[in-house]
């Protein structure tokens, strides 16, 4: 071996092949046990398939109704993310360049709320939203996840503003501008990278929760991906072809956006930490 290859980088390289399969193996059953049927599936459950059932996906579709579903989880995952990235934004930029006592006492507010598990408060948002006529729909359940997860999105926010220069947002308002001028025309720009990271940690959390749907729209035509998928496998129990064939099909586009945002979240999560 040569000297810049020992025996402790062959060991890191099994460590890491190791973890790879570890993390492929279940995506591997996934696809692999969707294109069987469920006779293939109890002679090999592992095995590749000898005749692969590309139907099971034709009939997952149709009679988990996932095209609806995946219309609801979008609009619900788009319209929260919005709410999110604007009003986080905003207050991360004023927490970060209001140093008060107010400011930082807000600050550790918002901490607060990252501390507390929100399951704490399911049971009175439950009756809140339930007396405000907003079970079943959409703006109930988009109130609901803007506001768990604005602590967590200001927190990220603020460690990237902090981090820039105030210079930028200095040189706007002497210029002229206003503090939101400023913020939306020079400042926002600047935080593509955190940006990136926060749609794509906050549309994972938001597209694959299931305990929140199933108490807000169960029985109603806004149900989301999970809780169809959740009520699919209850009824075809007997048949996994079709159930991971559904599975494959729910998770296809939130993994397509994490493929496209992934180089966000570590360049995000690099810059605020460097502040």
């Amino acid at each position: 071996m040569s000297p810049r290859y020992g025996l402790r980088t062959f060991g890191l390289e099994l460590v890491m092949i190791a973890a790879a399969v570890a993390f492929l193996f279940p995506v591997y059953a996934l696809i692999t046990m969707s294109l069987k049927d469920p006779r293939q599936i109890a002679e090999s459950p592992l095995g590749l398939p000898t005749s692969p059932k590309t139907d099971n996906y034709a009939n997952a579709w149709t009679r988990a109704e996932i095209g609806p579903a995946l219309m609801n989880s979008t609009v619900i995952t788009v319209v929260s993310l919005i709410g999110l990235i604007a009003i986080g934004s905003l207050a991360a930029y004023y927490l970060s360049r209001q140093a008060t006592r107010l400011g930082y006492g807000m600050y550790m507010l918002f901490l607060l709320g990252i501390v507390l598990p929100f399951q704490l408060g399911m049971i009175p948002l439950f009756k809140l939203v339930d007396a405000a006529g907003l079970l079943g729909g959409y703006p109930g359940i988009i109130l609901f996840y803007t506001g768990v997860q604005l602590p967590f999105t200001i927190f990220l926010y603020t460690g990237f503003v902090r981090a820039l220069p105030a210079d930028y947002a200095n040189a706007a308002l002497i210029d002229g501008a206003g503090h939101f001028r400023a913020f939306t025309q020079v400042v926002f720009p600047l935080l593509r990278p955190i940006t990136g990271t926060v749609l794509i940690l906050n549309a994972v959390f938001i597209w694959n929760d299931l305990l929140t749907p199933l108490l807000y729209l169960a029985g109603s035509t806004r149900e989301t991906v999970p809780v169809r998928i959740f009520a699919f496998v209850g009824q075809y129990v007997s048949d996994n072809g079709l159930v991971f064939a559904g599975l494959v099909l729910a998770s296809l586009p939130i993994l397509a956006v994490f493929l496209v945002l992934q180089k966000y979240v570590i360049k995000g999560f690099a810059s605020g930490l460097k502040g």
